[in-house]
């Protein structure tokens, strides 16, 4: 038994930004980083199946947006290293929520000066930048709102809407400190921009192509395929309505059903199964474990 739980951790940890290595959550000890383990952020980014569902699901949503995904597409190599991206958002993700204050910053302002290199044209002719408030923002509130939606769905039904708004006013400090304004804050300001941004969205031939990618993208190993599938196809399911629409999905009823009973029953062997995970080390960095 303790072969198969070490085997499946270190697939999953594979897929992390921790295997990247220049991160070390567990230090200095007593250190809350940003948000601290009373926060509800270190609650929902805490679940590695629902991250990874809501992370699958933001990055479908963020290819509807022409100028966001323009930048990804010219300055990016995810085309050829699907892996790499998921790692690297990992990392950003994993550090700025469970790190040290130091790891935190220094994060932040790596992805700032990143940024700032990211300039060019969209296939429309319009020039867009990565450090754009505007681009930030959305694509904040694409990540952060499949990120919650992931995690009430398959982790935490009972969260409550106080504490869902608490969610989204403590991660807007990420997008801000980055550069993004005007961030919403809370369940209702979530909705109300994405209502708002909805006439900017579009579902053209990159988008597609990046639909494509994703659900081709190769698994870490054959064991781990339909772990995958599965997981790309509850991420489809989790998007909302009119955003599967414009992307031409339509899963039906019963396929819905499968994919979401088919999660509930995977998902506790991986909370079983991983043990060093950046919450598990955020929480001994704060001598709770």
């Amino acid at each position: 038994m303790e072969f198969i739980r070490s085997r499946i951790e270190t697939q999953l940890m594979s897929l992390t930004g921790l295997s990247l290595g220049q991160l070390d959550l567990e230090n200095p000890k007593g250190d809350p980083g940003l948000f601290g383990p009373d926060s509800v952020s270190w609650q929902v980014h805490g679940d590695f199946s629902s991250m990874l569902i809501g992370g699958i699901s933001a990055l479908m949503l963020q290819a509807l947006h022409p100028l966001a995904l323009a930048g990804v597409w010219d300055h990016s190599n995810f085309r050829q290293d699907m892996l790499g991206r998921l790692r690297r958002t990992s990392q950003f993700i994993s550090g700025t929520t469970f790190g040290s204050r130091k790891d935190a910053d220094w994060l932040i302002e790596k992805v700032r000066t990143i940024h700032l290199q990211v300039v060019g044209h969209a296939p429309d002719g319009r020039a867009y930048a990565a450090s754009d408030p505007q681009l930030l923002t959305w694509v904040h509130v694409a990540e952060v709102s499949s990120f919650l939606a992931a995690h009430v769905r398959y982790r935490n039904p009972q969260l409550s809407g106080r504490d869902q708004d608490r969610y989204y006013n403590e991660i807007a400090l990420v997008a801000e400190r980055l550069g993004a304004r005007n961030v919403p804050r809370s369940r209702e300001e979530i909705a109300d921009y994405l209502a708002r941004i909805r006439p900017q969205l579009l579902c053209d031939a990159r988008s597609r192509e990046v639909l494509r990618l994703l659900l081709e993208a190769p698994a870490p190993s054959t064991l781990a395929k339909p772990f995958g599938a599965l997981m790309m196809q509850a991420g489809i399911d989790l998007l909302p309505a009119w955003a599967a629409d414009m992307l031409g999905q339509h899963p039906s009823p019963l396929q819905r059903q499968l994919v979401r009973a088919g999660v509930k029953r995977s998902a506790p062997v991986l909370r079983w199964a991983m043990r060093n995970g950046s919450v598990q080390r955020a929480h001994r960095r704060m001598g709770l474990m």
